[in-house]
């Protein structure tokens, strides 16, 4: 990783802490994501009568009105140095408060009180974890795909499904590595799973099928495996990046 996380001062992280909970740190990466609002909405009324989370959107330089839509909404944005996802995830995280920091996707609805899910998962002994994932359509392989996120294997882990993670076990593994501009969903988890018990939890993560439809369902799936592969084999990540923006359109990376 490029850049250094720094770590929350002892007597901040005592107050977050004082409680009783840990104060969950939600961080959406952003780019030309103007109808956050939306998400931003329903995650206020998923977390009703729980501690309210703080919401960071970590924004790539936007040239649309996602900034001030998040900021109308009671979001904490921030300007990253930087854009791409990693280097995004990485800043966001260095702002937040929280103890348990939860990595969301602008297009990825949790489940109603996913929160006490989370708390759950850590106060069992787990160090981090993510959701199944469901579609917002249902083309049979997109319902397949999702399917296939149940399965207890790295290889089946997107940051589609959204990532939870104690912020101490974040920092011990250096974060998001930005020299990844793809596949860094992926192998952060294998990182994750090395150091501390990793949680799959039962419910699942909507994501919206909007790149799936514009680019064809089985097409832009042909597109995922084939750069996966290339991932695997060691093809340099600059070649990785062409091939995506070559090939999928409404891709943001």
């Amino acid at each position: 990783m490029s850049s250094v996380l720094p770590l929350l001062a002892a007597d901040q992280r005592r107050e977050t802490d004082a409680l009783g909970e840990r104060l969950v740190s939600i961080i959406i990466p952003t780019y030309n994501e103007a109808d956050i609002g939306d998400l931003l909405a329903y995650l206020q009324l998923a977390t009703v009568g729980e501690r309210a989370p703080e919401i960071i959107v970590a924004d790539g330089s936007s040239t649309d009105d996602t900034r001030r839509r998040a900021r109308q909404l009671g979001a904490t944005v921030v300007r990253c140095p930087r854009k791409g996802r990693a280097s995004q995830l990485n800043y966001g995280a260095s702002q937040a408060r929280g103890t348990l920091l939860y990595f969301l996707h602008a297009d990825s609805y949790p489940p109603l009180n996913f929160l006490r899910d989370l708390h759950q998962a850590i106060g069992q002994g787990y160090g981090s974890g993510c959701y199944r994932l469901a579609f917002d359509h249902r083309h049979w392989f997109l319902q397949f795909s999702a399917w296939c996120t149940r399965l207890p294997l790295t290889a089946v882990r997107f940051g589609d499904q959204s990532l939870f993670v104690r912020r101490e076990l974040f920092e011990q593994i250096g974060g998001y590595r930005e020299n990844l501009l793809v596949m860094e969903d992926q192998e952060i988890v294998g990182r994750l799973r090395a150091r501390a018990p990793f949680r799959l939890l039962r419910r699942a993560v909507t994501t919206s099928a909007r790149k799936y439809l514009a680019n064809g369902v089985l097409r832009l799936q042909a597109i995922f495996t084939l750069i996966v592969l290339l991932y695997y084999l060691g093809v340099p990540q600059a070649r990785l990046l062409g091939l995506y923006r070559r090939l999928i359109r409404q891709g943001k990376l």
